[in-house]
């Protein structure tokens, strides 16, 4: 879980939205731009998540993707974003070796991908409006962060400590990349609902917590999720050879193993 911490100093205009669709919140923070511009490329990326949640949701009967899974619908005749959100889940199952996967009981929920996918897309289509300087977008815990709040001001982000509510684990600065996101997958939010793809049972780790950081929302939170499945000493050793990612994995006896390059990234 992180939320974007923000600072006193002056700043841009902001347009703050926050919106529930895919069964959680979605909390948008906008620096910059025309105000009236920046509210339709708002509305046109709330309209986009609604629609990944009438399309993707699993608790869905009559969604693309739960008639997929029984076989009612073929890919082409889905909407062509189920074909990209197919292949980029494929790709992560590749890359993890399998830890990370779309399927749930034996049929297919690409879950694990569609809400970081969705957020990324989301905040990438405000930020494309001209004059937006900066793009802060929350999506559950799960933030992808575009340009900067404001004039030598980075976006920094908090991540929430698992085993003290209330308290913060570390505080990731965005200063000098102009795309970050920060994903975090573990139990002390949802309890055990990542499932270990090799027994198709609740992944039974020493972790409580894995959080990513890397460029795009996509790709962070699948990793976080594989990361968490597979344990921290080999999912460590496996996100340290991943390029342009930083992680912090937090055990049940409260040790906490970082990537080489993750405290560059702290502050």
């Amino acid at each position: 879980m992180a939320d974007t911490v923000t600072e006193s100093e002056a700043a841009p205009a902001a347009v703050r939205h926050a919106e529930e669709v895919m069964g959680t919140v979605f909390s948008f923070d906008v620096r910059g731009g025309d105000t009236e511009a920046v509210r339709a490329a708002l509305d046109a990326a709330l309209a986009s998540l609604h629609r990944v949640n009438e399309v993707f949701s699993t608790y869905r009967e009559g969604s693309q993707v739960s008639r997929l899974a029984r076989g009612e619908l073929a890919v082409e005749d889905c909407d062509p974003e189920v074909t990209e959100v197919l292949a980029l889940g494929a790709e992560a199952e590749r890359v993890s070796d399998g830890w990370f996967s779309m399927r749930y009981e034996g049929r297919l929920d690409p879950t694990g991908i569609v809400k970081g996918w969705a957020t990324e897309r989301a905040a990438r289509l405000i930020s494309g409006v001209p004059g937006v300087s900066g793009v802060s977008l929350n999506g559950g815990g799960d933030v992808q962060l575009l340009g900067v709040p404001g004039p030598e001001r980075p976006w920094r982000v908090g991540v929430s400590d698992p085993l003290r509510p209330g308290g913060l684990a570390a505080v990731v600065s965005a200063a000098g990349a102009d795309e970050l996101a920060v994903a975090t997958s573990g139990t002390a939010e949802r309890g055990a609902h990542i499932v270990d793809p090799r027994t198709g049972r609740s992944a039974v780790t020493d972790l409580v917590a894995v959080t990513v950081v890397s460029p795009k929302l996509t790709w962070a939170d699948c990793w976080a999720t594989a990361a968490f499945a597979m344990g921290s000493r080999g999912a460590l050793e496996w996100l340290e050879a991943l390029p342009d990612v930083e992680a912090l994995l937090i055990t049940a006896g409260d040790e906490v193993r970082c990537t080489g390059g993750l405290a560059a990234r702290l502050g």
